[in-house]
């Protein structure tokens, strides 16, 4: 197999390195294949990307230096169609024959055909064309370097270019650039025409971006110019625009100083054939209307059966009966009577009502109100296009796992909006799974043996519902929801075939742009596990284990084995587990085999037992990712969970007795306590070109305390899988070092770091190079196996490493993804075996996952 891969893998390389002899084969005579930009910026070297993007002209795209997607162009014959006519041209009898048994249309329509013209066009549509080197476009780009560095305060560059040749038919090109000294601003001064614009300036004159001795930027001024604009007119200059600022640039008799004036003209406009000045004013609005029922393909102003609701000023008009309760729709709306107009407010009230999904987009204008003496009014419309009341939902999906071969999901879904005439909206989505199992007893043949079914709840309310009144700290400005979830699903041969209810009271708002912040204050999870005799059915690492040990025991009753000498599940099971453990055990067992067996059976009841979380989180996000094509931003996430604690309370006060286990229950269930803290962190840095390097780090840790001295299964951490060590499958690693026989590994403290350099091989394919880096440890609960336990930064020499490449295929709305992870450093390995002794094919982890990591 080894001998295989290498053979293929020499092949490849040849076939590249013939291909890329070949890169110029294609360049015309006479011209030449640009393979190189060389910068020298003051005698240096420079490298940074930013500068080489000013250039116009680059070369062709190259991954880690090979240009991969010239190579494909030039694979391609752009000459296909002659070369096809040419060889029946050059053989008539073979085109007779040919047309014998084909049509001679069939024949002439073969040479378009995907072997001979379309595999071809894939490859040139694929591929890049050789960038020829071009004269015009390298002294574009000595212009563009000369501009740049105009822009950022270098007024006397200068710059030339030279270009090398490198053989018959490449080129380089080296541009030399001598900066010369920067200019750095000495005085600002201003005139600003309008009164009531001169006040708005110098009431936030302190937050200008241009200050005397910064070095000039024409970056810096530019963003002046937003920030007095959306200064003026988020406080009522509703005619002010930024061409009316100037600014005028004085370096005469000034060595490397720049003294700048601020120029703001009066409003200008036309009366007839002249035109006019006036200084600017500040415009109240005098009335707010909203049209709750509008229909973009009737007129604004029909008014036929138009009924017209007035609350706190507000003038609500609907066709017929108001359908809504006045409130909420005028807390949606932050443009006030007689408050100034603002651009801010405008935005928010289109956020807002966007937000709610009972309307469509807004439509929001200003209409000059001719009836107010002051003529500084506005009148403020606002047009609310309705969706559909109710809406339905299905889905079909096949599916397959490690415990169904075929399984057959359903889903339906409701949905009602406004359901209370106050914006709310109502979910409900019932879920049903039939499967197939070959592993589970089926003494009826049947083929459909696994079932599952499910409902989901949810109802959102445009507000925050408390036992107080949350206005002053969280403000309709932050746009709050209160969204009450109620779940339950059942399965039968499935797992343990657990009974699972959950429910949630969620409190969503965003404090500020590109900030979410969210309250679970009840977070309630009930698990029961109806079929605990399939245990080790379902861990089956763990039987085999259990297995291999008993065997080994000529003091084992034969009663626990079957015919072909395998413990019965279940009877054999436990018995040997309750003949071997316990102070008086009629097995004794080694101490190695009595610490693993031990360990099988306390997995064996932790995982067996009901669950109940009564628990509340608050989760806080906050981004700098501008939408969804900014790739230059980082992210950061945190959330802490605290449970069980009133509980405890309610146990305590209702002297609710202790279990034979020592802890408190309810409803007959021990309750989990703890306390849980996350964090992560996310970073992208945008190369250009569909180059990006991502980067993302997590660390979690889950303390039991109290009623728990573990963490449920639910709220523990697992390592491995697409979206964290792809080396590893999901559960396979961990925790610490050891080589552990578990089928679902599990702990309550996980590191983990990845890192991704992606780039485009051709149109929506892309490719990515990653390591991953991370592990789960056990962490002040009750697990003693020095392995398993983080006991402090030493520990992390136990942190696996993964390696690997994937593809990524981008669809537009989502990306499919494949990523073949290598382990390369093996923490539960031997001290010499650790690095790279699997890392290999037959040792990989391919793994299939929608849309990016991290």
């Amino acid at each position: 197999m080894r001998n295989t891969f290498t053979k293929i893998s020499l092949f490849i390389l040849i076939g590249i390195l013939i291909s890329g002899c070949a890169s110029e084969k294609k360049v015309p005579n006479g011209k030449k294949l640009l393979t190189k930009n060389v910068i020298e910026v003051n005698n240096k070297n420079e490298k940074k990307e930013l500068i080489h993007n000013q250039l116009y002209q680059k070369p062709n795209s190259a991954i880690l230096g090979f240009p991969f997607r010239l190579n494909l162009y030039n694979l391609a014959n752009s000459k296909h169609d002659s070369i096809y006519k040419a060889k029946f041209i050059a053989n008539p009898e073979k085109y007779n024959r040919k047309s014998k048994w084909l049509s001679a249309k069939q024949v002439n329509r073969l040479g378009q055909s995907f072997w001979y013209a379309g595999i071809h066009e894939f490859l040139m549509k694929s591929g890049e064309a050789p960038v020829i080197l071009d004269e015009k476009s390298t002294k574009k780009s000595e212009a563009l370097l000369k501009s740049y560095y105009f822009n950022n305060g270098f007024f006397n560059t200068k710059t030339k270019y030279k270009i090398d040749s490198i053989g018959a038919k490449k080129a380089k090109i080296k541009y030399t650039v001598n900066t010369g000294n920067a200019f750095f601003i000495d005085s600002l001064q201003t005139k600003i025409i309008s009164p009531i614009l001169d006040s708005l300036y110098n009431s936030k004159k302190t937050n200008s971006l241009i200050k005397i001795g910064k070095q000039y930027k024409t970056d810096d001024f530019n963003a002046e110019i937003a920030r007095i604009t959306s200064h003026f007119r988020n406080n009522g200059i509703y005619l002010f625009q930024q061409n009316y600022i100037n600014f005028d640039i004085d370096t005469i008799n000034k060595k490397n100083k720049v003294g700048v004036d601020l120029k703001i003209n009066d409003y200008s406009y036309r009366e007839g054939d002249s035109t006019k000045t006036k200084p600017f004013i500040a415009y109240k609005i005098s009335e707010v209307n909203i049209y709750t029922d509008f229909k973009a393909n009737k007129s604004k102003s029909e008014k036929k059966d138009t009924t017209k609701v007035t609350y706190n000023n507000f003038n609500l008009f609907s066709k017929g009966k108001l359908k809504y309760k006045p409130k909420a729709i005028s807390d949606a709306v932050f443009i006030t009577k007689g408050s100034l107009y603002s651009d801010t407010k405008t935005n928010l009230t289109s956020r807002y009502f966007s937000n709610l999904k009972v309307f469509n987009y807004p439509t929001i204008q200003y209409d000059f109100d001719t009836k107010d003496s002051t003529q500084n009014a506005l009148i403020a419309n606002i047009y609310l296009t309705p969706r559909k009341k109710f809406s339905f939902g299905t889905s079909l999906d096949l599916t397959h796992s490690n415990i169904q071969d075929f399984g057959i999901v359903a889903t339906t879904s409701l949905s009602i909006r406004n359901i209370f005439n106050g914006a709310e909206t109502f979910d409900i989505a019932g879920r049903g799974n039939i499967g197939s199992s070959q592993d589970l007893a089926n003494p009826s043949d049947n083929f459909f043996n696994v079932f599952e079914y499910g409902i989901d709840m949810k109802l959102n309310f445009p507000r925050i519902f408390m036992f107080f009144n949350p206005d002053k700290i969280i403000p309709k400005s932050m746009i709050p929801t209160t969204t009450l979830n109620v779940g339950y699903a059942k399965q039968r041969n499935i797992g343990l075939d657990k009974e699972n209810f959950t429910s949630t009271l969620t409190y969503n708002w965003t404090p500020k742009r590109n900030v979410i912040a969210r309250l679970d204050l009840v977070n309630i999870q009930f698990v029961k596990n109806i079929n605990l005799g399939n245990y080790f059915k379902v861990y089956s690492s763990s039987y085999n284990t259990l297995n291999s040990i008993a065997r080994e025991y000529p003091s084992t009753n034969p009663d626990f084995f079957d015919d072909k000498k395998n413990l019965i599940i279940e009877s054999g099971t436990n018995g040997f587990l309750g003949s071997s453990l316990g102070n008086n055990p009629s097995i004794v067992l080694n101490d190695i085999d009595r610490k693993i067996v031990n360990s099988l059976n306390e997995r064996k009841i932790r995982l067996t037992e009901n669950n109940l979380i009564f628990a509340s989180n608050f989760t806080f996000t906050k981004t700098t990712k501008s939408d969804l094509n900014d790739e230059n931003f980082y992210s950061f996430k945190t959330k802490v969970e605290s449970a069980g604690n009133l509980l405890s309370l309610i146990a305590r006060a209702s002297k609710q007795l202790d279990n034979q286990g020592g802890s408190n229950t309810v409803f007959q269930v021990e309750f989990s306590q703890y306390i849980k803290n996350e964090l992560e962190f996310i970073k992208h840095w945008d190369l250009n070109r569909k180059k990006i390097v991502a980067f993302r780090s997590f660390i979690g840790i889950a303390i039991p305390y109290g009623n728990s001295n573990s963490i449920p299964f639910s709220r523990s951490y697992f390592a491995g899988g697409s979206n964290d060590n792809r080396a590893w499958q999901s559960y396979s690693l961990g925790p610490g070092r050891v080589a552990s026989f578990n089928d679902f590994n599990e702990a309550n403290l996980k590191i983990a770091m990845s890192a991704e350099f992606r780039f485009n091989f051709f149109g929506q394919l892309n490719g990515a190079l990653f390591v991953d880096a991370g592990n789960i440890w056990n962490v002040l609960d009750n697990v003693t196996d020095e392995k398993a336990v983080f006991t402090g930064l030493k520990s992390l020499k136990d942190t696996a490493i993964g390696s690997g490449m994937g593809f990524r295929y981008d669809f537009n709305f989502f990306v499919v993804r494949l990523d073949l992870g290598f382990k390369t450093y093996v923490p539960s390995e031997e001290y010499n075996k650790k690095w790279f002794r699997d890392y290999n094919f037959s040792n990989s982890v391919l793994n299939i996952g929608i849309n990016y990591p991290f």
